[in-house]
C-alpha cells in the first residue's frame, strides 16, 4: 500500500504545474526528484533541494554528495535500501542557489504525505534549511539553534503516529569542500545507527 501511495505521490508531483520551478525543469529537460528507499523504512534523511545529477535522473543524492552519503551510510552499518531519503523541494532551483522559502513551503505538502506514508521513527535532516524547516514544522523551534551547535543532537517529538527523534546532521556536500569535516560526519553517523539498532 505504501508504494502506491508513493508512486501517486510522485505522479502528483510530476504535474506540479503551479511550482515556479516546473518551468526551470521543463526547459531542461530536468526531472523532478521526490524520494527513494525502503517505504517502511525506521529511518528517514531530508535534504534540502536536488542538484543537476539528481534533476537529470530524477534519483536523490546520485551526484558526489549522494556518494560521500553512501560512504558515511557505509561506516554506520546503513544501507541505502533500508532507509528512505528525501529533499525538502522536489525540484531543482536555477544556478543550485538554495531553496527560497516559498518554494520550501509550496513542495511542503510532498515532504508531509511522505512522513504521513513512511512513517519514520527517526528523522535526519541534512543541512539547515531542512533543519529549520523539520523543527520548526513539528513544534521544536524553541529548540532551534547553529547547526553547528545542533548536528548529532537528538530531539524527540510527538507525530500523528507515535514519536520520532529528530537529528541534525550537516550536508554531506560540506566534506567535499573541508576533507575535516567528515570526521564530524562520521561521528554523527554513527550515533544514529545506535539510536537504530535500539529501535
Amino acid at each position: 500500500m505504501n508504494k502506491n501511495n508513493l508512486e501517486k505521490l510522485k505522479k502528483e508531483l510530476l504535474d506540479f504545474k503551479k511550482s515556479p520551478l516546473y518551468k526551470f525543469r521543463m526547459k531542461n529537460n530536468f526531472l523532478p526528484v521526490l524520494g527513494e528507499g525502503s517505504s517502511v523504512a525506521k529511518i528517514m534523511f531530508i535534504g534540502e533541494a536536488p542538484g543537476k545529477k539528481e534533476a537529470e535522473t530524477g534519483k536523490p543524492f546520485c551526484g558526489a554528495s549522494g556518494k560521500m552519503l553512501d560512504s558515511l551510510l557505509e561506516s554506520a552499518g546503513l544501507k541505502r535500501e533500508d532507509i528512505y531519503i528525501t529533499n525538502i523541494v522536489n525540484d531543482r532551483p536555477p544556478e543550485n542557489r538554495d531553496p527560497s522559502k516559498k518554494e520550501i513551503q509550496m513542495y511542503s505538502y510532498f515532504l508531509e504525505e511522505q512522513i504521513k506514508i513512511i512513517q519514520p521513527k527517526i528523522i535526519v535532516t541534512l543541512g539547515r534549511f531542512s533543519m529549520d524547516y523539520i523543527m520548526e514544522k513539528f513544534g521544536l523551534e524553541d529548540k532551534l539553534e547553529l547547526i553547528g551547535k545542533a548536528h548529532g543532537k537528538v530531539f524527540e517529538t510527538d507525530f500523528d503516529y507515535g514519536k520520532v527523534k529528530i537529528i541534525p546532521f550537516y550536508h554531506p556536500a560540506v566534506a567535499l569542500y573541508n576533507g575535516g569535516m567528515k570526521k564530524t560526519l562520521l561521528k554523527d553517523f554513527k550515533k544514529v545507527f545506535n539510536k537504530v539498532s535500539s529501535l
